[in-house]
């Protein structure tokens, strides 16, 4: 087992092989300690975050490899077992089956067959990576991903077997479909497939079911369209609060996020620009985690219901209240019926509109923030929503002295930058190159990541890692060379090496960088 760094707060535990995984995951929930956030299997690793002012990641290190080297077998039999129905009507099925020099009905048979261990969870919420060792193929992705794969759909790829929990794009080769709940993020336990979890497929003939049909197939299909998600509005009982006239390029509710639910499969989300929001809160005496309005690029117009008090925090550009300018970074009175116009920002990318007592949501996971890829939480807000207003003020609003604040900046930064796991993947060269080269922000910009132009950093090895846990702040590094930074939405785990991990300070800054932004990397100081 090596133990590698994964930026200031995590570090990831790396074995042979998947039984090894799961031995090691087990050991290290059974002895799990105060300050570990989260622990997230993956194909040969297991990633373990902590809170570094509860744990150092020193005593995280030195607690994991003993537990780990301390694994043993996990028992099987003391796994809880779900079943899951089955109808084996996928679009690839004939094709899969000969592709694997077997019949259709022999491929059928093998997979009802065997008993699966959902090894990791990752792509979207729920996603289970299902293996067996009754299971002896190899699947081949499809060359070219569908852009829509329904949810219940039951695909395969490499030694895996898994269900989409929901509507998403894929390339598994897809055999069947199930109708069984693969995530309720309002549930006790939303993931039904956990790792460690035993699954055994049912297959049942049920000529009556929709079979939802792959979008953008090979073979074409009916495009499936989800259900609108409730809106981000009024929750029953709740106060109106404001009235969203126009939401600009793009506006959701956003608070702290979900940290520890990696396992399964739930990015952390939340506000971009933790510090933002934070101080957006202590103007009003909010708790700091509670939620405000993300705008991005600016553009939203809202009018009050009711008398309120707002802060405007983040980015910066003209605001107006009633028809009249006023100045960011300080609580307003918000009459009610009186508009507030966060006009097209200058400098930085989002700003972060706080109500004195919190703006109300649909939850999921203890957390009010819009996840999009995973959808999760309340929808992007638009025009003519009613957004709620929670009563969770904690304390009078503070006299703030003036000429605290500054616009962000946005022409050249200059970020820190912690080891991650896989710089031994990269030349000398690139490695060298990565601090001395100044990089730029491109438009490929989203609460997923940030994709940075700037020569390409050159590997040493060319061959396929298998996924692993990812953090935010990854610089997950493609085959083209350019970087590309994952933010708060960003995926649980991915397959790309990480060069190394913006420190955790540094995320607000990027989270502020508009395209054409240079930046500039730098070591980061070891911790004291």
């Amino acid at each position: 087992m090596t133990a590698r760094p994964m930026g200031e707060r995590a570090l990831l535990l790396e074995v042979a092989s998947l039984e090894e995984v799961l031995a090691v995951r087990a050991a290290l929930e059974a002895s799990r300690p105060d300050g570990v956030i989260d622990i997230v299997p993956a194909a040969r690793t297991v990633l373990v975050r902590v809170d570094p002012r509860v744990l150092a990641v020193p005593a995280a290190r030195s607690w994991a490899t003993a537990a780990a080297a301390h694994a043993g077998p996990t028992a099987a039999a003391d796994q809880p077992i779900v079943e899951l129905d089955i109808v084996y009507d996928g679009a690839d099925l004939a094709e899969t089956a000969a592709l694997l020099g077997v019949s259709a009905d022999e491929l059928v048979r093998r997979h009802a067959a065997a008993e699966w261990t959902v090894a990791f969870t990752g792509f979207a919420p729920g996603f289970g990576y299902l293996v067996s060792p009754e299971w002896p193929f190899d699947v081949p992705r499809l060359s070219s991903p569908r852009t829509r794969v329904p949810a219940g759909a039951v695909g395969l790829a490499g030694a895996f077997t898994g269900a989409y929990p929901r509507e998403t794009p894929g390339g598994w080769r897809l055999i069947g479909t199930t109708g069984t709940r693969l995530f309720d993020p309002d549930a006790a336990v939303p993931a039904l497939l956990a790792p460690g979890t035993r699954v055994r497929f049912s297959s049942r003939r049920d000529e009556s079911r929709a079979r939802p049909q792959a979008v953008g197939s090979p073979r074409g299909g009916s495009a499936v369209v989800d259900a609108p998600r409730a809106a981000a509005d009024l929750q029953p009982g709740v106060t109106p609060g404001i009235r969203i006239v126009e939401p600009g390029l793009f506006a959701t509710l956003q608070d702290l996020g979900r940290p520890g639910a990696g396992s399964v499969g739930v990015a952390v989300s939340g506000a971009l620009d933790r510090a933002a929001l934070r101080t957006a809160n202590r103007l009003l005496g909010n708790p700091e985690d509670a939620a405000a309005i993300e705008v991005t690029m600016g553009g939203l117009r809202a009018i009050a219901e009711r008398d309120l008090w707002v802060a405007v925090v983040g980015a910066w550009g003209p605001l107006r209240l009633d028809g009249h300018e006023i100045d960011p970074y300080q609580a307003h009175e918000w009459p009610a019926g009186a508009e507030l116009h966060v006009d097209w920002l200058a400098h930085g990318v989002r700003a972060y509109v706080a109500v004195r007592g919190g703006f109300d949501g649909r939850q999921a996971l203890g957390s009010r923030s819009t996840d999009l890829l995973a959808g999760l939480g309340p929808r992007a807000l638009r025009g003519g929503d009613i957004v709620g207003i929670r009563p969770d003020a904690v304390g009078p609003i503070p006299v703030a002295p003036p000429s605290l604040w500054s616009a962000p900046h946005d022409d050249e930064l200059e970020v820190a930058l912690a080891p991650g796991p896989r710089a031994d993947w990269f030349t000398a060269a690139a490695l060298e190159t990565l601090f001395e080269a100044v990089w730029t922000v491109s438009n490929d910009a989203d609460r997923v990541g940030v994709r940075l132009d700037g020569p390409g950093l050159a590997r040493t090895r060319d061959d396929e890692l298998p996924s692993e846990g990812m953090v935010p702040g990854a610089l997950q590094v493609p085959p083209s060379g350019r970087p590309t930074i994952l933010l708060a939405d960003g995926p649980v785990t991915g397959g790309y090496p990480v060069i190394a991990v913006v420190t955790d300070a540094a995320l607000d800054l990027i989270a502020q960088a508009r395209p054409g932004t240079r930046i500039r990397f730098r070591h980061a100081r070891p911790p004291a």
